[in-house]
């Protein structure tokens, strides 16, 4: 009995139409991130755990999907038991029980010994970990983007798949914020193109560790900024009761919520973080990303109102220390991001390679497209086929005469098919019309006596008697 297909959870099949829209995303993006100075690179689907372990946090760290070993692994498992058993210096507490039946193991505790690999979580810590083996090849600054499928075991919801692709921009060695200007105008470029309507929110994480500091909350920093990476889905008030749940400040609290709505350049924003050293210098980096915008587009209202400051802003990743950056749709129903990224002064030091600062943002393709179908913002052209023109013939020694043609239509940079069933000539229009061709050739008896060819315009309804050459020429414009 066969078994009925099925999809793995969080994951999805593209058809022709739906590859053609992400493709335009996809090309739309990279030609702006070319215009802008970035080469390409890519690294491999799966990474060491030693690679991705620790830098996401632990929520982070739970949501990596790991390959289990190839071969006996139980059989490696229960020798490394016994090795660590054996050896007097070793510490036994983490082990777990392999005694009794297989059911009683701990998953968690036997997870080192039984996978080594795991897919990749996203493409910055890989490219952090590519820079550091290929230093002496790079020329620094190295600006490098990548556009890859990544994976995280999530539960699977409108806009969060456990299969995704992000298109990423980075870079590494220089400590410009010339630098974050670049990528903040990358992002107001190709969204403009796409026609997304969108906000791009900026902050700094300097601000975030002056206020663990400020709120008392300096050992729980990760905590702190997991809990504002939520305001968005849980809403202030409920972001406040959970900050005071883990022991902030009551009076510090307020004051900082006070200054939520203002912006970075009033005097109670500066006032509440002037008592932090690392929060100034966070102040005067988000000062000077502000200048650079108003020097860009300082007669653009519309634009310096797609980008504002958002004192809230945390962005739940470990790695970042200086800029961070998030971008929002602000029409349809998806609410969620749509982009984001920031600084990491310190990710490839965990590699081997201290004191090369990195900055990077990213697009989510797969949101991006969903709010793209959902406003309908995608071109009437795009279709599944690029097919210009159907070739139909009408009997065998028809078909084979419009070999020669097609031919002549591929040599000429036509995208172009012949029909491979003798069906009735409405049968093959039918083909046609569905996948969106353009054009049809109608050959007969009569057009190979002739010479001429009968071209249809599908979409118009019209057609006229043309020599091959001719149909290139009209065609081809």
């Amino acid at each position: 009995m066969s078994n009925k297909p099925t999809l793995a959870k969080g994951t999805r099949d593209f058809g022709p139409a739906q590859v053609a829209k992400r493709k335009f995303i996809l090309n739309t993006i990279e030609a702006v991130f070319k215009k802008y100075g970035f080469m390409p690179i890519e690294t491999p689907a799966m990474e060491n755990l030693t690679t991705l372990e620790g830098k996401y946090g632990d929520e982070g760290d739970q949501l990596l999907f790991r390959i289990i070993n190839s071969g006996d692994y139980l059989k490696d498992l229960k020798a490394l038991h016994e090795r660590v058993l054996a050896d007097e210096s070793q510490d036994k507490t983490y082990l777990p029980s392999i005694n009794g039946k297989l059911n009683e193991l701990d998953s968690k505790a036997t997870l080192p010994f039984i996978t080594e690999k795991g897919l990749r979580y996203d493409l910055t810590v890989p490219f952090a970990r590519y820079v550091v083996m290929n230093r002496n090849d790079i020329t620094f600054p190295f600006k490098r983007y990548q556009m890859q499928p990544v994976w995280r075991a999530d539960r699977p919801q409108k806009g969060r798949y456990r299969e995704f692709w992000q298109c990423d921009a980075d870079i590494v060695g220089s400590d410009s914020l010339l630098c974050e200007l670049d990528l903040i105008q990358i992002y107001i470029e190709a969204f403009t193109l796409l026609k997304v309507p969108f906000q791009i929110k900026y902050n700094n994480r300097k601000l975030l560790d002056g206020l663990s500091h400020l709120l008392g909350l300096a050992d729980k920093l990760m905590e702190m900024t997991i809990i504002l990476d939520k305001q968005d889905k849980i809403g202030l008030d409920a972001v406040v009761n959970e900050l005071l749940n883990i022991g902030a400040n009551p009076s510090e609290l307020k004051s900082f919520t006070d200054a939520l709505n203002n912006s970075i350049d009033t005097d109670n924003v500066i006032n509440f973080f002037s008592r932090n050293e690392t929060s100034l210098k966070g102040i005067e980096e988000l000062k000077t990303i502000s200048n650079g915008l108003n020097i860009c587009f300082k007669d653009d209202e519309a634009i310096n109102k797609k980008v504002v400051h958002d004192l809230a802003l945390a962005r739940g990743l470990s790695y970042y220390t200086g800029a961070i950056f998030e971008v929002v749709s602000t029409q349809g129903s998806l609410k969620s991001s749509i982009g984001g990224g920031g600084r990491y002064d310190n990710l490839t030091g965990i590699f081997g390679m201290p004191n090369i600062s990195g900055v990077g943002i990213s697009f989510g393709l797969d949101r991006i497209y969903d709010v793209m179908e959902e406003l309908q913002l995608f071109p009437e052209t795009l279709q599944g086929t690029t097919t210009r023109i159907l070739i139909c013939a009408m009997d065998q020694p028809t078909q084979s005469y419009c070999i020669s043609i097609l031919k002549q239509l591929r040599d000429a940079g036509i995208a172009a098919e012949l029909y491979p069933d003798l069906k009735k000539l409405g049968k093959q229009l039918d083909y046609a019309n569905a996948l969106h061709i353009p054009f049809a050739i109608i050959v007969g008896e009569n057009e190979i006596k002739s010479g001429s060819l009968v071209l249809k315009n599908l979409s118009e309804g019209t057609q006229q008697e043309l020599s091959i050459q001719q149909i290139i020429t009209h065609v081809g414009i």
